[in-house]
């Protein structure tokens, strides 16, 4: 969790129709599949909320920082859902509810904007994190900007969070 000071932050509700918390994630949402987005919806949003943001990491990854997979942020604060197979763009124009939400980097060196599914080497499975964010404010980053950049900008904005976590073994 991030931390943001004196402040507790809310808990939000993250759900997938494709998994449940904890289990594994379904072949077509991984590199072995249709390397395609994840459905993913969400509840108890916290008053206030000017703006929503998503990272989707592995922290079991054989590096020193968890392995990205998703950088999304700006989405607007009624966005309750993000369907499957989201455009991999910079700026998202559709679907037409998250219009204007951008997208940052992910780990991969090429066809590194958007979603990028999990991809492990063989053996033990991997956790993968969707750690949602309630922010007080729309962040001024520009797209393509990566996790590091959005959890610098997210500082001392966070009203919530909450995280869905699915699995993949190869």
């Amino acid at each position: 969790m991030i931390q943001t000071g004196k402040q507790s932050v809310g808990s939000i509700l993250v759900r997938s129709d494709a998994f449940e918390d904890s289990h594994p994630i379904p072949r077509d949402y991984t590199a072995d599949g249709e390397d395609i987005s994840p459905p993913l919806s969400w509840s108890r949003v916290p008053e206030g909320t000017k703006s929503l943001a998503l990272i989707c990491d592995d922290p079991d990854a054989p590096t020193l920082q968890p392995w990205v997979h998703w950088v999304i942020y700006n989405l607007p604060a009624v966005v309750t859902i993000l369907p499957p197979r989201m455009p991999r763009s910079a700026t998202l124009a559709r679907p037409t509810s998250v219009a204007g939400a951008l997208q940052g980097k992910n780990s991969w060196t090429s066809n590194n904007l958007g979603y990028r599914g999990p991809n492990p080497p063989p053996g033990k499975a991997h956790r993968y994190r969707f750690h949602l964010y309630a922010l007080n404010t729309m962040l001024d980053i520009p797209a393509g900007a990566d996790k590091n950049a959005l959890i610098i900008a997210m500082r001392g904005h966070i009203l919530g969070e909450g995280t869905l976590t699915g699995t993949y073994k190869k």
